[in-house]
């Protein structure tokens, strides 16, 4: 009965209702007055959301294995390495920094909207070193790898990715002086809506969601960051309150004469779980064996992805402004008009 038991215990624990089910069992349902078991009871949401895309790409003969396939692999194999270390690293920056706060906050609506602000610059910038730093991009591209967007792709990440990212994030919230209790909220609020942002088209075919998408970053925003059109590279870094893209100059809306491409601009098998979760590392290796001297090597760890010791550049930025110069040549082009016939 082991496995059965261990096999539960994972389907309960991924659609979250373990609180839930306890409630029903015990007949006590007064947790749902407390924080806790509000949290409890939404985190099953985006668990669901996936079932009922999943159950809509069926139903109108649109689902394909392999546009689940590979998150789902990568799911289970983090489900194995990583359970732990993300909290670990959370915990540990919390002990090592927060007594070099510069200031303390308290648990209220005020500083709700502070440590909302300093959680998204602090998101801000893990999520823009994951694609300026190729080491970062290493862990980062598996979850860029996926041609296709669904509920799926946000369980898609290498399992050192969420460590990395929560050092950096809880460092610069505990520094800034948001406490644990308020950032732990923050988290889980933050967590939700970056699940939601990967819904599919067969849950919400317009991810602008009208008005919103001029407030937070919506779908459609997350969708465009998961682009590999040249205009789209590198951009919407914020998870939901987009405040730091438009200071940094990194928003971009999705624009509708431009169809989104999914996936990483290095050819790649899609479909292949060892090129997926590994395939950047070893493309860093190579790179790294053919670059002439130590500093060279050493320079393929930290610069952009594209990067080349030739100067043979293919950086986002490199190919960004290749297309918007062709782009702008076009219509100049399309002026010019042949010469009349000489009599």
């Amino acid at each position: 009965m082991a496995p059965f038991d261990i096999l539960y215990d994972e389907i309960i624990s991924f659609l979250g209702i373990g609180a839930l089910l306890e409630m029903y069992r015990t007949g006590d349902y007064h947790a749902l007055l407390s924080l806790n078991g509000i949290l409890s009871a939404v985190s099953p949401v985006i668990p669901f959301l996936l079932l009922i895309e999943v159950g809509r790409a069926l139903v109108y003969k649109r689902f394909r294995i392999e546009d689940y396939k590979i998150p789902f692999l990568i799911f289970v194999a983090n489900r194995f390495i990583s359970r732990f270390i993300s909290i670990a690293a959370i915990a540990f920056c919390i002990g090592l920094f927060e007594k070099y706060a510069l200031f303390k906050t308290s648990f209220t609506w005020y500083w709700l909207i502070y440590g909302y602000v300093i959680w998204e610059l602090a998101h801000f910038v893990y999520h823009y070193l994951g694609h300026k730093v190729r080491l970062f991009w290493c862990l980062h591209s598996t979850h860029h790898a996926p041609q296709s967007m669904n509920l799926s792709v946000t369980y898609a990440h290498f399992f050192l990715e969420a460590p990395y990212a929560d050092v950096i994030r809880t460092s610069i919230c505990i520094l800034a002086g948001v406490n644990p209790p308020l950032l732990f909220f923050i988290m889980f609020i933050d967590g939700t809506w970056g699940a939601f942002i990967h819904v599919g088209e067969n849950i919400i075919k317009d991810g602008r969601m009208g008005f919103l998408n001029k407030v937070i970053l919506t779908p459609s925003h997350h969708r465009v960051h998961h682009a590999r059109n040249p205009l789209y590279m590198d951009t919407n870094f914020c998870n939901l309150l987009n405040i730091w893209d438009k200071v940094f100059g990194t928003f971009q809306y999705e624009k509708r004469d431009l169809a989104i491409e999914y996936g990483i601009s290095r050819p790649m098998n899609p479909n292949n779980f060892w090129d997926v979760y590994f395939g950047e590392f070893y493309a860093l290796w190579k790179d790294i064996v053919k670059a002439p001297g130590i500093r060279n090597k050493l320079l393929y760890f930290v610069m952009p992805p594209g990067w080349s010791h030739t100067g043979d550049h293919k950086t986002a930025r490199v190919v960004k402004q290749a297309y918007l110069a062709q782009q702008q040549a076009q219509p100049a082009q399309e002026t010019v008009q042949p010469a009349a016939p000489v009599a």
